[in-house]
């Protein structure tokens, strides 16, 4: 008779809640201007995880199915084109000066909206490269919007960085005597006065890294835009800027990252007091880990939410 009982009692239980799957796009007043962000998840009560681009100015929309396959079964995966990248920029321009402060305002300010869209006190967020620069000061700024922070491959003192990578260069073409190599490095100052500075370093740490060389033009045309907000940013040094964040960060680091020097991601990680905080490693990577092992990045950042 008891377990009759009980069985029509678990029947007339309420089922536990699940969201439905999520799928949208939109323009969002952020900064006073159109701003665009896609959302997907496979349940719309997941925690939100916003993924912010580097460059500056490099828009991951188009391609970011490559890095968060598996991250939407989890989480709200949102994706957001930053001022004069992607789709926002062509929405509508920005006429003041692009400064970090004015981006900085912009994390902020979305992560606040994106905690009101979803019903959330606070979110996950990842920074790619300068991403990771503009996650970190978000960080060190509003701690209490954030769950966790996964910092990969990010610009922790990139004038430093820069002067570490330029030397190896130099270095390597000494070493092989190779002329080219050893000419157009010769020319080139940090912090980069140009586009064609930052174009000729690139250029010889592409090929020290295995990577893609990349094309003048292109740079030249991105440096016209970018490279003084670029410039501002690379003067950050945040073992003394933030030697403490209040929220937990985890560091994902290529070994062969020249870039954002691995070295120096390694050494801010040892330094800052956090509330929980913890180094991956990817031995198979340069400044992409999350494009060239993509399956690791994805597990590390849903194992640390179960836990969590």
């Amino acid at each position: 008779m008891l377990l009759r009982f009980l069985l029509i009692f678990a029947v007339l239980l309420p089922s536990p809640v699940t969201g439905a799957r999520i799928n949208g796009n939109e323009a969002v007043s952020v900064g006073g201007k159109k701003q665009w962000i896609t959302y997907q998840g496979d349940d719309d009560q997941s925690p939100v995880l916003l993924f912010l681009h580097g460059g500056p100015g490099n828009s991951v929309i188009g391609y970011a199915e490559r890095f968060t396959g598996e991250l939407k079964k989890h989480f709200i995966v949102v994706q957001w084109d930053q001022r004069e990248s992607g789709k926002t920029r062509m929405l509508n321009t920005t006429k003041e000066p692009l400064t970090v402060a004015l981006f900085v305002s912009d994390a902020i300010e979305l992560i606040e909206l994106l905690c009101s869209k979803f019903s959330q006190k606070k979110i996950y967020l990842t920074g790619h490269s300068w991403g990771g620069y503009l996650g970190l000061r978000v960080a060190a700024q509003r701690p209490d919007l954030l769950k966790g922070y996964f910092a990969l491959s990010p610009m922790i003192n990139q004038l430093e960085s820069e002067r570490l990578s330029l030397k190896v260069l130099q270095d390597k073409a000494v070493k092989e005597n190779n002329a080219e190599a050893k000419a157009e490095l010769s020319g080139v100052e940090v912090p980069f006065e140009n586009g064609d500075q930052l174009f000729y370093h690139r250029k010889w740490l592409s090929k020290l890294m295995g990577t893609t060389t990349p094309d003048r033009a292109r740079v030249n045309q991105w440096a016209t835009t970018w490279l003084s907000l670029f410039n501002e940013a690379s003067q950050t040094n945040f073992t003394e800027f933030a030697p403490e964040l209040k929220c937990p960060v985890y560091f994902l680091i290529g070994t062969r990252d020249y870039q954002t020097h691995f070295s120096l991601a390694e050494s801010y990680y040892q330094q800052v007091v956090c509330k929980e905080k913890k180094l991956y490693w990817f031995a198979d990577s340069a400044h992409n880990p999350h494009l060239t092992e993509s399956v690791k990045f994805q597990n590390i950042i849903i194992d640390i939410k179960n836990k969590t």
